[in-house]
C-alpha cells in the first residue's frame, strides 16, 4: 500500500490527554428565590480549571449561547440572558482557541437542562427534577491550543449500536481500541453521530467507559435507537439520551471549522407508536435555531454538518426523503459545507453536483450543492461475521465498506475525509477482487443463504472461456466522482477502469452480482452479514480475452478526489 498512514496525519497532545484534559462542569448557582423568569450567567475563561468562575477569571465576550430556540452573544463582560421555557436544554457554543470541560468518561460538559418536574413515567428514567431556574448559569471555558490551530482532525464514529455486553466488548477490542492508540484528534475530539446503543438505554453507562479510553472530548448526536420508546408526546422521547450525554441538537468550533450536530430522527409519527414509526427531519424550533446559529457564524468559517440520518444518500435513493431540505440547503447556501451522516451502515462519498433519477425535484439539475458523507459504522454490519483473533469481528457492511471510523482532517477551511478500518492503520482502502460468470452464478444462488454459502475453492481464478465477461473489481471504500482507478497488467501499459454507477441524472443504483465487490460477497454470504448488491464506490476493468493460462498479478491505484494515491496488487490464475 502506497499512501498516507494515521501517523502521517498525528499531531501529538500537548503533554498527553489524561494530563491535560480539562475536567470540570458547568456552574450552577442556585436561585434564593423560585420566581426566576429567565436564564442568565456568565460565559468565562476558567484559568484555574476548577469549574468556578472566581476574582481574576473574566468574562469572554462574543460568545454564542441557546436555548435550543434563540441564539444570543455574550456581552462585553461575558454576561448571557435567554428566554427560558418548560423542557429545555441550554448550552454553549465551544469558540476557537477554547475547550469546554470534560467529565471522567471525556464527555464534554457544556450544557444545563431545565426541566423543573423531571420527565414523565420512563422506562430508563430520562431527566431528574431540575427544580426551578438557577439564580446563574456560568459556562466554564480553558484555553486551548489545540482548538486554536488551523489544523484540525476530528474523529466522526456512526453507530456503535451495542445490543449486549458482548457486541460492548466487540466495540472496545475494535474501533475504541483503535481510537485509544491515537493522538491526533484531542483538539476536535470525537463526535457519535447516532444509534449509540441498540434501543436498550441501560448501556450507555458502557458507551462511557468506552469513550473513558478517549484522547480527546466526546460528543454525541441521537438516532433512532436511541429513543425513549414510551414517550409519546413529541417531547420527551430523547430524555434518557439528553440526561446521559447533553442537548439534541448544539454547535462548537475547532479550528476554522465550525461543526453542527442536529437530530433528526422524529418520533413518533403515529398514534399507538412502534418502533419503525419515526421520520427524517428537523422541526421547525431546530430549523429556526439552525438558521440563527449559522448566522452567528463568520464567511470565512468550514461548517460541518452532522446528523444521524443522511440528508441525501445512493443506496435507498429511490424511496429516501428528508423533509425541510429545501430549507436546509438554502441556510446554507454561499457556504463550505460538507455533510456528516451515519444510520445505513455502509459508506458513500457524495460530492457536489452529484444527481440521481428522483432528486431533480429537490435538488435541480445542479444536483448535491456540497459534500454529503455517510460515514462507515463501528458496529459495521451489526457486528456479525467471523470474530477476527483481535477480538472483534468481520462485519462488512452493504457496500461492502469494513467497519471503521471518518476522520476529517481540517487546514483552515479545506477538509479532506479520511477512512480508518478497524484494526488498520489507515492504508488499507480497497478491497480488489474478480468478477467472474462464475462468481456471479455463486452469488445467486447463495445470495438468500448468507453464512451457509460454501466457500469457492480458489475464487481468484477464472477459465480463459470466462476472460470477455470477467470484471477485475476495485471497491475504492471512499471513492467518488472525481476519483479514479488505474490498472496495470503484469506490468504492462496502465488503464483506467469504469465506475458501476455514474451519479448523473437518469441513473438508478444498478443493482445485482454485476455491481458487487466479490471480496466483500465472498465473506458475508460464507460467513455470515449483509447482503452486499450495490455501492456507489465501485471500479470495474474487463480482463483481456487473451490473457494466458496462469497466473496474473494486477497492481491498483486508485487516486482519491484530493488527489492522495493509494496502490494495492492482487494475484489471480487463468486456468483452462
Amino acid at each position: 500500500m502506497v499512501g498516507p498512514t494515521m501517523s502521517a496525519f498525528a499531531a501529538p497532545a500537548e503533554a498527553g490527554w489524561d494530563s491535560s484534559a480539562y475536567r470540570g462542569g458547568v456552574e450552577v448557582i442556585k436561585a434564593p428565590t423560585a420566581d426566576q423568569q429567565t436564564l442568565d450567567g456568565t460565559v468565562f475563561e476558567d484559568k484555574n480549571r476548577n469549574s468556578t468562575q472566581e476574582s481574576g477569571e473574566p468574562g469572554l465576550p462574543g460568545v454564542t449561547v441557546s436555548n435550543g430556540r434563540d441564539v444570543v452573544t455574550t456581552d462585553g463582560q461575558g454576561r448571557y440572558e435567554l428566554p427560558a421555557f418548560e423542557n429545555m436544554t441550554a448550552f454553549v457554543t465551544q469558540p476557537r482557541g477554547y475547550q469546554v470541560p470534560v467529565d471522567a468518561n471525556n464527555v464534554a460538559q457544556f450544557f444545563y437542562h431545565h426541566l423543573p418536574a423531571g420527565s414523565p413515567e420512563l422506562k430508563y428514567g430520562g431527566i431528574a427534577p431540575t427544580g426551578s431556574l438557577p439564580d446563574k448559569v456560568n459556562f466554564p471555558l480553558a484555553q486551548s491550543e489545540l482548538t486554536q490551530s488551523p489544523e484540525q482532525h476530528c474523529v466522526v464514529g456512526a453507530d456503535v449500536q451495542t445490543y449486549n455486553q458482548k457486541e460492548v466488548e466487540f466495540a472496545r477490542d475494535g474501533v475504541f481500541t483503535d481510537l485509544a492508540a491515537r493522538s491526533d484528534y484531542a483538539g476536535c475530539g470525537a463526535l457519535f453521530i447516532g444509534d449509540i446503543v441498540g434501543d436498550d438505554l441501560s448501556f450507555y453507562s458502557q458507551t462511557r467507559e468506552l469513550t473513558s479510553m478517549l484522547n480527546g472530548p466526546a460528543r454525541f448526536l441521537p438516532g433512532n435507537h436511541d429513543l425513549d420508546f414510551d414517550a409519546l408526546d413529541g417531547e420527551h422521547e430523547f430524555d434518557t439520551y439528553r440526561a446521559q450525554f447533553g442537548p439534541e441538537y448544539y454547535s462548537y468550533d475547532a479550528g476554522k471549522a465550525h461543526v453542527v450536530a442536529l437530530s433528526n430522527i422524529q418520533y413518533p409519527t403515529v398514534i399507538p407508536a412502534k418502533k419503525g414509526s419515526y421520520a427524517y427531519g428537523l422541526g421547525e424550533r431546530q430549523l429556526e435555531w439552525l438558521r440563527q446559529d449559522v448566522a452567528t457564524v463568520p464567511k470565512n468559517k468550514a461548517i460541518v454538518i452532522a446528523s444521524h440520518a443522511p440528508l441525501h444518500e445512493f443506496f435507498y435513493s429511490s424511496g429516501y426523503t428528508h423533509a425541510q431540505i429545501g430549507e436546509i440547503y438554502e441556510i446554507l447556501k454561499g457556504r463550505e459545507v460538507v455533510s456528516l451522516a451515519g444510520h445505513t451502515h455502509m459508506s458513500e462519498n457524495l460530492r457536489q453536483g452529484d444527481l440521481m433519477a428522483g432528486w431533480t425535484e429537490k435538488l435541480g439539475k445542479a444536483g448535491l450543492p456540497f459534500t454529503h458523507l455517510t460515514v462507515p459504522a463501528v458496529s459495521g454490519q451489526w457486528y456479525n461475521g467471523r470474530v477476527l483473533e483481535a477480538g472483534f469481528p468481520t462485519a462488512v457492511q452493504r457496500d461492502g465498506t469494513p467497519p471503521g471510523v471518518l476522520t476529517l482532517d481540517i487546514k483552515n477551511t479545506e477538509i479532506k475525509e479520511r477512512f480508518t478500518a478497524t484494526g488498520d492503520d489507515g492504508s488499507d482502502q480497497m478491497a480488489l477482487g474478480i468478477n467472474s460468470p462464475t462468481y456471479r452464478a455463486w452469488f445467486d444462488e447463495y445470495r438468500n443463504q448468507r453464512g451457509k454459502a460454501p466457500a469457492p475453492e480458489n475464487p481468484n481464478a477464472v477459465t480463459q472461456g470466462e476472460l470477455s465477461e470477467t470484471w477485475l473489481t476495485t471497491n475504492f471504500w471512499m471513492g467518488s466522482t472525481g476519483s479514479t482507478v488505474k490498472v496495470s497488467l503484469d506490468g504492462g501499459e496502465t488503464t483506467e477502469a469504469t465506475r458501476t454507477q455514474s451519479m448523473t441524472a437518469d441513473d438508478v443504483p444498478l443493482i445485482g452480482a454485476e455491481y458487487t465487490d466479490p471480496v466483500a460477497t465472498l465473506e458475508q454470504l460464507v460467513h455470515g452479514g449483509g447482503l452486499h448488491d450495490r455501492t456507489s464506490h465501485l471500479w470495474r476493468l474487463e480482463l483481456p480475452s487473451d490473457l494466458a493460462v496462469g497466473g496474473h498479478t494486477a497492481r491498483v491505484t486508485a487516486i482519491d478526489v484530493h488527489g492522495r494515491e493509494f496502490t494495492e496488487t492482487v494475484t489471480f490464475e487463468v486456468t483452462q
